[in-house]
């Protein structure tokens, strides 16, 4: 029996959730707490790429929500006229019985992800966050803002790129840095064509259709957005068609049909890496809050579920917390420094327009290093 027996978990997005799920399947009493009063979820959809799919089938959801996703093999890579240049085929490593990708909206997610650790026994309290932590050799003290308190044997910060529980452990040493680029999504009913992770890029722009289901997948595009400007709501479909105003083939083609700014999402990208131990005493940072990248290699959240499964693994493995959190250190750290440093990367070649960047390249060498085990 695990002497870690009670956990907080600070944040309830994929990350926090995810961790909840793995540590309730270790036996481990879990509070979360979440700041939003209502639990809602930002963006249009997700790509689980091959190791995301391997561990959420670890992690016992992925039989949860196939059946409101999308499920697809391969992802093709195109010019940013719409002419094919490369396909790279999926790896299926949860298993011959899954797909190698999944493609799945936020919210469908989210729902299977709360509901999940809800019955699995998580003690959820919404609209609320952490006020201070005071630590000793055998706990965690918490005040929590509502001035309720609790002690805990971990406290794990799952709370995102601006997180509260990363500023009581570091102050203000890791400050979220604006790339100098930004996402757009906007969804549209499903394209006979997009049956993949369809990716089109050049020195031009960049840009990728997701399928999402049956009747539904979505489009990103990345641009260069010089001092991170604040843009009228209203104003933002006629900006996103401008932002893809370079691209051709069927991106081109459904560049009119971005009409209803209220569907858009436009996310400035901020990134963040604790470059050290992400964890003191008993308090430990996983997710965004330690390492949030940008979306260029579509292993943001990924690297957040991977982390939530390795720890619920090492905490359940011998020796002192302290070896334990060690352990997860080892096994985490450099995975998510390259994909830190490569999705930087690949954004700071598309702001160069840079025609010599080699993103085929860049994403078999990323398919090839996730593939690995963690």
């Amino acid at each position: 029996m695990s002497d870690i027996s009670k956990v907080l978990i600070v944040g309830g997005g994929i990350g926090g959730l995810c961790a909840a799920i793995a540590l309730r399947r270790q036996g481990i009493s879990v509070d979360l707490v979440e700041i939003k009063s209502e639990w809602t979820v930002y963006g249009v959809g997700i790509i689980q790429q091959s190791n995301v799919v391997r561990e959420m089938a670890r992690l016992g959801v992925l039989d949860r929500y196939l059946d409101a996703a999308y499920a697809f093999e391969d992802v093709g890579i195109y010019d940013v006229q719409g002419q094919p240049l490369a396909r790279i085929p999926g790896q299926r490593l949860a298993g011959p019985e899954y797909p190698a990708n999944v493609g799945i909206s936020r919210l469908a997610l989210h729902q299977v992800l709360s509901g999940t650790a809800i019955e699995l026994g998580t003690q959820v309290r919404l609209g609320l966050s952490v006020e201070s932590l005071e630590q000793d050799a055998t706990g965690v003290d918490v005040t929590f803002t509502d001035g309720s308190q609790g002690r805990y044997d971990l406290v794990v910060g799952a709370d995102g790129v601006y997180s509260k529980v990363r500023g009581m452990l570091f102050g203000d040493t890791y400050k979220p840095r604006f790339t100098g680029q930004a996402v757009w999504r906007y969804n549209f009913p499903r394209h006979p064509s997009i049956d993949h992770l369809a990716s089109y890029v050049g020195a031009e722009g960049n840009a990728g259709l997701v399928p999402l289901a049956d009747n539904l997948m979505y489009m990103f595009s990345t641009s260069h957005e010089p001092g991170n400007p604040w843009y009228e709501p209203a104003q933002l479909a006629p900006l996103m068609r401008d932002r893809i105003g370079r691209m051709g083939g069927l991106v081109g083609e459904l560049r009119e049909q971005i009409t209803d700014s209220a569907q858009v999402v436009y996310k400035p990208m901020e990134v963040v890496f604790v470059d050290e131990p992400w964890f003191k005493g008993r308090v430990l940072l996983i997710g965004d809050a330690a390492h949030a990248t940008t979306p260029h290699l579509g292993q943001g959240a990924g690297m957040a579920i991977e982390d939530a499964l390795v720890l619920s693994l090492e905490l359940a493995g011998a020796g002192t917390l302290e070896r334990r959190l060690e352990r997860f250190m080892a096994r985490r750290f450099e995975r998510c420094k390259y994909i830190s440093e490569h999705s930087i990367l690949a954004g700071e070649r598309e702001m160069a327009h840079d025609a010599s960047f080699d993103r085929i390249g860049l994403t078999k060498a990323m398919l090839a290093r996730t593939a690995e085990p963690i």
